[in-house]
């Protein structure tokens, strides 16, 4: 339904007739069972997601697109502290890109309560500060627009009822957007460090069933 509003990225170019298909490696932050440095730093094109907590060390620090999540309280850490923008992954990232728009967070994600507003400094909606303190760092920012969230909803069966209580993980959202973005016919796309398990909030199930399709298709390779 959202995927003609689409544009790929700059560094997307297509692959004239005869020549081997670019790699892209979408990097997940779950546990990996080798060290895949080599094949990750090696690929054409390297998307990852915020900041890695297993594995370290084992996934390279190539970074071409870091997709970041602005309502987090993960957020308002690395905003607090410099260790973040320090790392490998974050120097290196070409580009950044907030996965929801203001106007999803506003709408659909929790509000910290009093007690947290007031004695932790927590707050919904980090973008604004977000754009202020990484952009300073001199990296491009990109936020995505509503409709490709409500697009990913729709993949997952999120239905409007449901959108205040269920919310497609970073890394899925991530997926989706570059498998509309990167066509089959030039690229091999593979996925890494996804466990699809974690927060409450997030409908593994479904994403996982969903990744499994697309890996069924042909779509997707697992990097493993």
């Amino acid at each position: 339904m959202f995927a003609e509003h689409l544009q790929p990225f700059g560094k997307t170019s297509g692959v004239k007739a005869g020549k081997m298909k670019k790699t892209l490696v979408i990097v997940g932050n779950g546990p990996l069972t080798r060290d895949l440095s080599s094949e990750i730093d090696s690929a054409d094109y390297v998307l990852r997601f915020n900041e890695p907590r297993e594995s370290i060390g084992m996934s390279g620090s190539k970074t071409d697109l870091l997709m970041l999540a602005t309502s987090s309280k993960q957020m308002q850490q690395w905003l607090k502290y410099p260790t973040f923008l320090n790392s490998a992954i974050f120097r290196n990232a070409q580009e950044l890109l907030f996965a929801f728009h203001p106007a999803i967070i506003r709408q659909f994600h929790h509000r910290p309560n009093f007690l947290s507003r007031w004695l932790k400094g927590r707050r919904a909606d980090w973008t604004t500060k977000a754009i202020e303190v990484l952009g300073a760092q001199g990296k491009e920012i990109r936020i995505m627009p509503p409709q490709f969230y409500l697009g990913v909803c729709e993949e997952l069966g999120i239905t409007a009822d449901k959108m205040a209580e269920l919310f497609p993980s970073t890394g899925f959202f991530g997926i989706w957007y570059m498998l509309r973005n990167f066509p089959q016919s030039q690229w091999n796309i593979r996925i890494c460090g996804f466990s699809w398990q974690g927060w409450k909030h997030h409908d593994w199930s479904a994403e996982r069933q969903w990744i499994e399709e697309k890996i069924k298709s042909g779509m997707i390779t697992p990097l493993i």
